[in-house]
């Protein structure tokens, strides 16, 4: 599928994809590194991204490799390394090592409107990479060899962050022709969340509505006891109502059940597990971050619990539900609440959760 690929591109054959950025930002890069794979059959394709998504690579065999690797110019990244430790800039002379002996002849950098490409087009002009790919706002002179001009500025009506980056690849004629989010599910992910569920009470077969109260950033995080609330109303209107959360959200699971929910499961350690209960669900009730991405990617209907920290990043191409309370300090971009009200979420109630859900259901049937 290479006819139309702009001249340089067409022949790439080890492309190197960077999206350093949490689990639901690389779920919402699928489609277009799916347009990579499509319109250059033939390259090797390697994703630079944080050392967390090494779990991704059984679900995305569209990629070779995942090289994990924390980075400084990323918040996460710049933190670990810190903590670490380690000699300043040791880790990254080991990664630019390790890329140089790789010979990528292509990279194509994938960011949010907020976020400067150039840091990484550096190390990409250091590893010896000729063709270059990314939005830029700044001047990049030698640093791309493909700027496209950055033009979205947080607000209301912006592009969605699936649309920015399958435009991107899209300029110099990589395309697919399925733009839904990619993620493999394998026969043991379902068979580990059938376990769960049956550990918990449920009955094989048994339709549920998943529950996910957690989120990395505190700003996005609808409280925990109100998920708990809001499963114990879905319980009585007799839909079977599980809550689940990852490793370390073992509180929020307490808290939830604290509220009343009737069927709490044990912290999940493997993504696939989460997969698995996600795509077995009736719906899904999150906040805005991976689970709600992974339900996007698995065609799952999603009642997202969507803090108004900023606007692109809403179910994709799939039945949702978006809820929230409008504030004046909407698209602050904040990872924790500066006002300390935390309205957008907090004056939603949890008879608002079980009705849209149900509402939802509805809508499936």
């Amino acid at each position: 599928m290479s006819e139309g690929v702009a001249p340089g591109w067409r022949d790439a054959r080890r492309v190197l994809l960077v999206r350093p950025d949490n689990l639901g930002d690389v779920l919402m890069t699928t489609p277009a590194l799916a347009a990579v794979r499509e319109s250059l059959p033939e390259a090797r394709l390697s994703l630079l991204a944080a050392p967390s998504a090494a779990a991704l690579r059984p679900h995305l065999p569209l990629l070779d490799e995942i090289i994990g690797a924390e980075l400084p110019w990323v918040k996460a990244g710049a933190a670990a390394l810190d903590a670490a430790g380690a000699d300043r800039g040791a880790p990254e002379r080991a990664l630019l090592q390790r890329l140089l002996e790789q010979g990528f002849d292509a990279a194509i950098l994938f960011t949010v409107s907020t976020q400067s490409a150039l840091p990484a087009a550096l190390l990409c002009r250091l590893a010896g990479i000729p063709l270059v790919l990314a939005h830029a706002r700044e001047r990049a002179y030698g640093l791309l060899s493909d700027a496209v001009p950055e033009t979205d500025v947080v607000g209301d009506g912006m592009r969605h962050e699936v649309r920015r980056q399958l435009d991107l690849v899209g300029r110099v004629g990589l395309r697919t022709r399925d733009e839904r989010l990619r993620f493999t599910l394998r026969a043991e992910d379902r068979a580990a969340a059938t376990a769960l569920l049956r550990a918990a009470g449920v009955a094989p077969g048994r339709p549920y509505v998943l529950l996910h109260p957690g989120a990395s950033a505190a700003s996005r995080r609808y409280p925990a006891a109100g998920y708990g609330e809001a499963a114990a109303l879905l319980q009585r209107q007799g839909a079977e109502a599980v809550v689940c959360a990852g490793a370390g959200e073992g509180h929020l699971l307490d808290e939830a059940a604290g509220a009343g929910a009737p069927r709490v499961l044990a912290p999940l350690r493997e993504l696939g597990t989460l997969a698995g209960l996600v795509a077995g669900a009736q719906a899904l009730v999150a906040n805005n971050s991976g689970p709600v991405h992974l339900a996007a990617a698995l065609g799952t209907p999603v009642v997202d619990l969507y803090a108004l920290t900023n606007p692109q990043h809403t179910p994709w191409r799939v039945p949702a539900r978006v809820l929230n309370h409008d504030v004046p300090c909407r698209n602050c971009l904040q990872s924790v609440c500066g006002q300390g009200h935390h309205d957008c979420l907090r004056r939603v109630e949890p008879r608002q959760i079980a009705d849209a859900t149900l509402d939802l259901l509805r809508e499936a049937a």
